[in-house]
Order: C-alpha cells, then sequence, then structure tokens
C-alpha cells in the first residue's frame, strides 16, 4: 500500500523548505523534474485525503497540483517544442479537467491514475536529461 503525505502543519513546512532547497540552484530541466515530483505528491495526497474523507486536505493538493499543471504547460516552449510540446500541453489541460472534476467526488482512483501517467513521463523526461 502506498504512503501518502499529508498537510499537517510540520509537513507542509518542510515540503516548502525542501522544494525551495530542490529548486534554488536547479536549470530550467531540474525545475520541470521537481514539478513532475510536486504534482505526484500532490495527487496522491489527493486520493489519500479522498479516501479519509480529508476533504481540507484534498482541497489544497488538488488546488496545488492544479496550480503545478499551469506551471509545467506555461514553461513549454512551442516554437522548440513543436508537437511534443502541442501535446504536453493538451495533455496538462486533459488533466486539470479530470482533476476538477474529481475533486467533486471522493473516489481516489482518478487521482491516482492522473498521478501514475504524469510520474511516467516525469521519469521519460528524467531520462532524456539524463538525470
Amino acid at each position: 500500500m502506498a504512503r501518502y503525505a499529508t498537510a499537517f502543519a510540520p509537513e507542509a513546512t518542510y515540503r516548502s523548505v525542501d522544494l525551495a532547497s530542490r529548486t534554488g540552484g536547479a536549470d530550467a530541466g531540474g525545475l520541470v523534474a521537481v514539478l513532475y515530483g510536486e504534482v505526484v505528491r500532490a495527487l496522491r495526497s489527493a486520493a489519500w485525503a479522498a479516501q479519509n474523507a480529508r476533504f481540507d486536505i484534498k482541497s489544497e493538493r488538488v488546488t496545488r497540483a492544479i496550480a503545478v499543471l499551469f506551471a509545467l504547460e506555461s514553461g513549454l516552449d512551442f516554437e522548440r517544442g513543436g508537437e511534443v510540446s502541442k501535446t504536453l500541453a493538451r495533455l496538462y489541460q486533459g488533466a486539470r479537467g479530470q482533476l476538477v472534476d474529481a475533486s467533486l467526488g471522493n473516489d481516489p482512483a482518478p487521482f491516482l491514475s492522473v498521478a501514475d501517467t504524469l510520474e511516467e513521463i516525469g521519469a521519460a523526461w528524467n531520462t532524456a536529461r539524463g538525470a
């Protein structure tokens, strides 16, 4: 069974400090990798929260995941990225729509499904950049 992070104050503070330390000296490719990790963690936490009727945590984590998806999309370079950038933009837009729909219910499956997809893309990103 997967272990889910929660949004309790000490953990939230740690995540903020951890994120700041991981992004402080990162190049653009490294920042994208961090964002993929962040969105996956947020979605797995949202799944846990949905399953455990922790609606406050679910709401916060879905909001975070959607914000990260916007950040990923805003970083796309459509001139140099061509069709790949367009495909990723559609994927991020579709994922946001799925998350909005899923946020209205208590089924963890949609959150986990989107997390799995983004985790695969993040792994491919890391492989492509040699990380």
